[in-house]
């Protein structure tokens, strides 16, 4: 048998190939089969079965009608197309502030100062703990099973804390209303830093990126931190800021706490898989509205080193 005889450069073409070949058997059957199917399904009513999914042609007055799941869903449902407004409206709301949020923390935390590695720690320790038992403890979703420390634990994020914090400093009397303001700005705080995490650290490299040229041809200048700012920094990183808006968007509208999210697991759980994936493709398809818009606008204000 003849042996190839192949060049180092293509040995190592195949060695990639090889890997690649590895991530796309596992891509095709895990994800793109998986998602072909789910597309499918929202044109058809899908029943389980022992052993199989009976699947049936959508019908209405007797007529095929292959878009009915997705008809019920903004037409007939009665949650589905409100939670989808108050979704957006609070990405809406939501999303300027932890950009800006970010981009404060990121400038802040890249000056040099005592006890930076520990903020920098600090500011991105949600993003460890934000998924699994700790967070679900920390939640009070977690089902303690009698576990007398982990409710303990739990308490301590309540959001009644506030009301004890004021009996505690001897503060009474104000009433219920100055109370739920205080706890809804706690609130908002917390979870405005819990979100950020990921997008400080892209701020942060990216403010580490800005060569030091520009900073020593600024100084010269004579330019003011303000005229730093504006004239240098932010376009330098103002790609990262359209990464940090499209991660932020993406990650807002995948948060299983949504109402939307919640409202199509609760579909699911109810075994109507055909109607699921309606809702579910109907809100990708919103997704992608959306980032189109963002990408059409911000591609405007990015500023590349030609």
């Amino acid at each position: 048998m003849k042996r190839l005889n192949l060049s180092y450069e293509k040995k190592k073409g195949l060695y990639g190939y090889g890997f690649i070949a590895l991530w796309f058997v596992g891509a095709l059957m895990f994800f793109i089969i998986p998602l072909l199917q789910s597309f499918y399904y929202s044109f058809h009513t899908v029943t389980p079965e022992t052993g199989y999914l009976d699947i049936k042609p959508l019908t209405s007055g007797g007529k095929t009608d292959i878009f009915l799941n997705y008809k019920d869903a903004f037409l007939k449902d009665p949650n589905f197309s409100q939670y989808l407004v108050e979704v957006l409206k609070d990405m809406a709301l939501n999303l300027p502030v932890i950009v800006v949020f970010s981009l404060f923390v990121a400038i802040v935390i890249n000056q040099k100062f005592r006890g930076r590695t520990f903020a920098r720690a600090v500011f991105f320790l949600p993003v460890i703990i934000a998924t699994g038992p700790v967070y679900a403890i920390i939640t009070g979703d977690l089902e303690t099973g009698g576990n007398n420390e982990a409710a303990q634990f739990s308490t301590m994020f309540e959001a009644d804390m506030v009301d004890q914090l004021l009996e505690f400093i001897g503060i009474y009397g104000f009433g219920d209303t100055f109370t739920e303001m205080l706890t809804e700005i706690t609130s908002d705080i917390l979870n405005l830093v819990w979100k950020c995490g990921i997008q400080i650290i892209i701020f942060l490299s990216a403010l580490q990126g800005i060569p030091a040229s520009a900073k020593e041809a600024a100084a010269i200048e004579g330019a003011t931190s303000w005229e730093f700012f504006w004239k240098i920094t932010l376009p330098y990183i103002s790609s990262m800021i359209l990464v940090n808006i499209v991660y932020t968007v993406i990650d807002a509208f995948i948060d299983p706490t949504n109402q939307v999210m919640e409202r199509l697991l609760s579909v699911q759980s109810e075994w109507k898989y055909g109607y699921s994936a309606a809702m579910a493709w109907s809100y990708f398809g919103i997704i992608l509205i959306a980032l189109g818009i963002i990408f059409a606008i911000m591609n405007r204000l990015v500023w590349y080193d030609d």
